[in-house]
């Protein structure tokens, strides 16, 4: 009898890759979720695509291909034309004898196959890799062959000594599919957008200089350079960018703030813009917010086993304060929303109260904060409190009345979420106190405070092993039995991750449950160290401590760490 062949999900628990629970896990959430399953095993950060593919070959008997490692002759990238490049996620690799060789994702896709067999009218022949390489793959040749680039369109502006005034017509249609045909900086501004987006950037800096407008991308938390535009072209730029944010563009002294709505490919984005003056002009940044980015869950935000356990058991409960806080960028939001979207149910009602609401969320009543109507978080806050929720979200505990009112919902019943500005969870207990909030009322209310910082991760395609010098280790903290267990990576650098050994990012935390000694130090006004060794005598993982653990674990550099988290005195 014919032995039978091993699934793509048998492969990857063979080969140690994935467990069998983790795979039940991603099986349930593919059937939620309506996604496929190696779509789920990747989104939940079991697998990387690679590894996928790398199965799923095996299981066809096809070959897998690293799109980063090969060059595609422009003649083969001509043989298919970008539309139906596009529309099927499909990319030639090579030809020989009339033979075309094309890189899918998915191996059973028969019906694309029967069509690019139609469409091309050659013989095909299918190698593997994973949806998002060939998407790369694609912008990164048709985008050589017969696209422009926001760098090529920036040199042909510095080039040609066309004038662009200072004006702008406002009437101008407010449409971001731009085709050849429209004004060059029209076009310049939406390749601007496109060009941050594929590249995964955060936000986009365009700054005025006395000789030039500066423009940055922000990329993994790390701001890039690009091409610079030449001074002539700030007004037109900064006109086009305040008329899609809907802005007055004669406003020139005063800080503003808009948004736009964009689409680019399949995706619908929203940006916030903010415009402020400076001494060469006005400074714009755009940010850029991605619905994708929120749709993580808990468990992909990067924490270990058991903060995890308890951060589940914490959401769950009937009321009391959840504070997270960190600085400005180290993914506050995302970590809330992750918290709402586990407890979006139709039994639960959730309201926030946000300056600015920046993602939208289904199922979740969100009010925006209007200062200039007098509608600010305290206000909200008392008027929530009419509409009987059961989970509320308070977007930043800023003053002592906005505090006080959170304080005041959680001890009436509810789950109340929020943010506050500390370097590190035992900290926040002295802020509130220092805000002014009763030691008592901080005591009783809050239950627990979670720290988090971003580190980027090592590039999966070019990671390789490494052995950093024993001094810094020692400075580090790191004995040499925990090294001894470990494996430490870095980046070559390569096409996957613009060369720099870094893609994505994910939190380091510390989390610090309210316990009766802590409860107690907390009623006694005690120092911050003083909180902070209790806590740590408790159980609590510090910020270092959790970056130091994904350094052992090769997630991410024993430098991203030490960057980004100091070592405690307290330890």
């Amino acid at each position: 009898m014919a032995k039978r062949k091993s699934t793509y999900s048998e492969i990857l628990i063979r080969r140690g890759i994935i467990s069998p629970d983790q795979l039940a896990e991603a099986q349930q959430m593919a059937q939620q979720s309506g996604e496929r399953l190696p779509e789920a095993i990747t989104r939940l950060g079991y697998a990387t695509g690679e590894d996928v593919m790398r199965a799923m070959a095996e299981q066809h008997g096809l070959d897998y291909v690293n799109l980063n490692e090969v060059v595609i002759p422009p003649a083969v990238v001509e043989l298919v034309p970008e539309s139906v490049a596009r529309e099927n996620i499909a990319i030639p690799l090579a030809e020989s004898d009339g033979k075309l060789t094309v890189v899918v994702s998915d191996p059973m896709d028969y019906d694309t196959f029967d069509k690019l067999r139609f469409i091309l009218n050659r013989q095909i022949e299918i190698v593997l890799a994973p949806r998002e390489a060939i998407l790369e793959a694609i912008n990164r040749h048709y985008g050589q062959t017969v696209g422009e680039s926001a760098d090529s369109m920036l040199q042909d502006l510095t080039d040609t000594a066309i004038d662009f005034t200072e004006t702008v017509d406002e009437s101008a249609p407010r449409q971001e599919d731009v085709d050849e045909t429209s004004a060059p900086i029209v076009r310049l501004v939406h390749l601007i957008i496109s060009e941050a987006v594929q590249l995964r950037a955060s936000d986009i800096h365009i700054e005025p200089f006395e000789d030039r407008v500066r423009i940055r991308y922000r990329i993994d938390g790390n701001l890039v350079e690009r091409d610079s535009a030449p001074k002539r072209l700030q007004g037109a730029l900064l006109s086009r960018i305040k008329i899609l944010s809907r802005l007055d563009i004669a406003e020139r002294r005063r800080t503003q703030d808009g948004r736009i709505k964009v689409t680019v490919g399949e995706k619908d984005l929203d940006l916030r813009v903010s415009v402020i003056p400076t001494n060469h002009g006005q400074s714009v940044v755009m940010r850029i917010l991605d619905k994708d980015s929120i749709k993580v869950g808990l468990r992909q935000l990067g924490f270990s086993d058991t903060d995890f356990k308890k951060i589940q058991a914490l959401i769950q409960r009937p009321n009391g304060i959840i504070l997270v806080t960190g600085p400005t960028g180290s993914g506050k939001t995302t970590s809330l929303y992750a918290a709402l979207n586990e407890l979006n149910t139709p039994d639960r009602k959730i309201i926030t109260a946000e300056d600015p609401v920046e993602y939208y969320l289904p199922g979740i009543n969100q009010v925006e904060i209007r200062h200039e109507i007098g509608l600010d978080f305290a206000r909200v806050i008392r008027a929530m409190l009419r509409q009987a929720p059961n989970v509320i979200l308070v977007g930043e505990m800023r003053d002592l009345e906005t505090a006080q009112m959170g304080i005041q919902a959680s001890l009436t019943g509810h789950l109340v979420f929020s943010t506050l500005h500390t370097n590190d969870a035992p900290g926040a207990v002295t802020r509130l106190i220092d805000m002014g909030v009763p030691a008592y009322l901080v005591s009783s209310s809050v239950v627990a405070i979670m720290a988090q910082r971003l580190v980027r991760v090592v590039c999966q395609r070019c990671k390789q092993p490494y052995s950093p010098p024993d001094s810094m280790l020692e400075s580090a903290g790191i004995t040499s039995g925990m090294a001894a267990r470990a494996t430490f990576f870095r980046g070559r650098g390569c096409g996957h991750c613009h060369g720099n050994g870094f893609r994505g990012r994910l939190g380091i935390f510390e989390l610090m449950l309210m316990s009766s000694k802590i409860r107690e130090l907390a009623f006694n006004g005690a120092p911050t160290e003083e909180i902070r060794r209790a806590a740590i005598s408790e159980g609590m993982k510090t910020l270092y401590w959790d970056g130091i653990d994904k350094v052992l674990r090769g997630v991410t550099t024993l430098e991203e760490v030490l960057s980004n988290a100091k070592r405690s005195e307290a330890e």
